[in-house]
């Protein structure tokens, strides 16, 4: 049974639609949100590159196809045919790109479609019943095959975004260190040059000061 639904821009994760009562029967839903914007915000970042893929969590999986810079996700039971769900993601897709394909890069705000959620709703409940007609057909059509799509783990997904993160900022740090070192480097070149040729410096200023006080006199 299909339990979540939300779409996201790519780009930079920003929140585009939701399914407004998905999750009022599942245990612990905002953890699952949670882990769903984690995903996003890998998404947005190149963290993984497959446009199709299921990622369990619990007892639950993700599935989500990404298609004209939106990611389309959805949370089912384990149980529920991984078909089913992707051809569910692909209706989504069809009349999103549809209806609000123009308006995708210019959102501004989390949820601007918010108003998608009376189609996510209505397909939601033809999706709902694996064993009805409509639903066996499209189990039994040949053409529409989901073998080939990967499936991994959430913790393994995000781990990686996690330890992408983690490198990037220890990059980060590094170049930030390395900066101030060479700073203290020139600081400390400028000074020993200073002691060196310091003393030279007043020798001659005292001896151009007396030859010119010498000029002077005679």
């Amino acid at each position: 049974m299909v339990k979540v639904t939300m779409l996201a821009r790519v780009t930079d994760g920003l929140p585009l639609a939701e399914g407004l009562d998905d999750s009022r029967d599942v245990p612990d839903a905002e953890h699952y949100k949670q882990q769903i914007k984690a995903l996003f915000k890998n998404l947005s970042k190149g963290h993984n590159e497959a446009s199709r893929m299921s990622i369990e969590t619990g007892p639950y999986i993700f599935h989500y196809i990404i298609e004209g810079r939106v990611c389309y996700l959805t949370m089912c039971d384990r149980a529920y045919p991984k078909k089913l769900a992707f051809q569910y993601l692909e209706d989504l897709k069809n009349e999103f790109e549809r209806v609000n394909g123009s308006q995708i890069e210019t959102a501004a705000r989390p949820y601007a479609f918010i108003k998608f959620d009376t189609f996510i709703q209505k397909t939601k409940k033809l999706y709902q019943d694996t064993r009805s007609q409509r639903n066996m057909s499209k189990l039994n059509d040949e053409l529409y095959e989901v073998h080939q799509i990967m499936t991994r783990n959430v913790q393994e997904v995000l781990g990686v975004g996690e330890k992408l993160d983690q490198v990037s900022q220890m990059s980060s740090r590094l170049t930030s260190e390395s900066r101030v070192y060479a700073d203290k480097a020139r600081d400390l070149n400028r000074q020993a040059l200073i002691r060196k040729w310091a003393p030279v410096a007043i020798v001659l200023g005292v001896v151009f000061l007396l030859f010119w006080v010498k000029t002077k006199i005679w």
